[in-house]
């Protein structure tokens, strides 16, 4: 792996806000050195920044990479190989906009996080679940209210694995454990694109999910809950679960437990206004669409209120199909709340926090990934800056291959 040499880098401190004038030196990957007379290596390839600003590559905890289509049924029934080849494109397509870390909510696996760490300017480092669990009926159940046959294995493509009582739970998780998943998904609450679920329903017994987090726990790895209601969101909180995703609809004793158990929200905006806008051409029925309003107008006051009360909150989209390129609005979305600094931190260190990989990504360090995207203006003095990669984005480094360059 070469060497990369940064000089004249307004290096962004996204704990602070704060910002210096200095050269980088990354040598295999890894930031070796920060500072005013750092010495360049002889072979190191050297680009001078010229001011522009420097800060960690972006972080999405919620997203779906082999979801090329919204209509999930469909998803489960296309060869495998074809949604590899369209999940390559949707990570290329998220590296462009400066990710380089993103987590999976359910559908990739072991092989394309192998093949982006064999290759990694084909996409954000990839953190993956393999199908997210589900109970029959609930939100990982794509049948409908008409069909009664289920043909399931862990390899073929889709979203969710349906299983139901201990055993089945037991056997499911430490199935994708086996296969490297670096944290496990549960439905723990109705969802939008499930067609035969409520988004209010609590799904799976308390026995279950405790069981589930009992398995990721031995693992060393976390649990992800999709949760709606407050009632789903705090009785998922109380078994353990490390991250609510979505949560639209918590309440104040949600935002209680969320800090009392040290846990996450990864609220997903931008998802819901993208499938009212373009949900029916992206392959939803209009019945699917016409549910997100049930929650759309919620979110908003639920960041509000999860932000007031110091939540630890952390960037994500959940976007499907032909939404992915809406990725970055998510900031707009948040924005109306939240400030500028306080929402890159969620798409930075918050999120390497909730990786477990604070020591890895998340900042311009000494002895981390190089990960890093270049800036010709400071977006933490306007937060539009990182919407709108074709005007400001400069370049993109992942472990030290510069990948993109506008």
């Amino acid at each position: 792996m070469s060497s990369l040499f940064l000089k004249n880098a307004n290096v962004i401190d996204v704990a602070t806000g704060n910002m210096s004038l200095q050269s980088i030196r990354i040598e295999n990957g890894i930031i070796q050195e920060i500072g005013k007379n750092v010495i360049k290596n002889n072979s190191a390839v050297s680009i001078d920044l010229k001011g522009d600003f420097v800060m960690p590559g972006l972080c999405d905890a919620h997203v779906h990479v082999t979801a090329f289509t919204a209509d999930f049924a469909r998803l489960k029934n296309t060869s495998p190989f074809y949604v590899g080849i369209k999940a390559l494109e949707i990570l290329r397509g998220m590296l462009s906009r400066g990710f380089t870390t993103v987590r999976d909510a359910g559908g990739a696996d072991w092989g394309l996080a192998k093949h982006i760490s064999e290759n990694p300017t084909s996409g954000p480092r990839l953190l993956f679940c393999g199908h997210a669990l589900s109970q029959t009926g609930g939100h990982g159940d794509m049948r409908g209210p008409g069909e009664n046959s289920l043909h399931q294995c862990f390899c073929c493509a889709g979203l969710g694995h349906i299983c139901d009582g201990l055993p089945e739970v037991l056997r499911a998780s430490r199935e994708e454990i086996r296969r490297g998943a670096t944290h496990i998904k549960i439905m723990a609450s109705g969802g939008v694109s499930s067609p035969t679920d409520r988004i209010t329903s609590t799904q799976f017994s308390e026995e279950e999910i405790k069981a589930i987090v009992n398995e990721a726990n031995a693992a060393n790895i976390t649990v992800m809950a999709h949760a709606y209601t407050a009632r789903a969101i705090n009785r998922a909180i109380k078994c353990g679960v490390k991250s609510i995703e979505h949560g639209n609809l918590l309440n104040t004793e949600s935002v209680d437990l969320l800090i009392k158990y040290d846990a996450y929200l990864v609220p997903t905006l931008i998802i819901y206004k993208a499938l009212i806008e373009q949900g029916v051409e992206a392959g939803l029925t209009q019945d699917l669409v016409n549910k997100t309003y049930e929650v759309l107008d919620a979110g908003i006051d639920a960041l509000e209120l999860a932000y007031k009360n110091k939540v630890q909150i952390v960037y994500g989209t959940d976007l499907l199909g032909i939404m992915h390129p809406h990725q970055l609005e998510e900031f707009t979305l948040r924005s109306k709340v939240i400030p500028s600094l306080q929402l890159i931190q969620q798409a930075t260190i918050n999120a390497a926090k909730l990786f477990n990989m604070e020591k890895e990504i998340g900042q311009v360090n000494e002895g981390f990934f190089a990960d890093l995207i270049v800036l010709n203006k400071n977006p933490v003095d306007n937060i539009n800056v990182l919407t709108d990669p074709k005007k400001y984005l400069r370049n993109v480094i992942k472990n030290g291959y510069v990948c993109n360059t506008n």
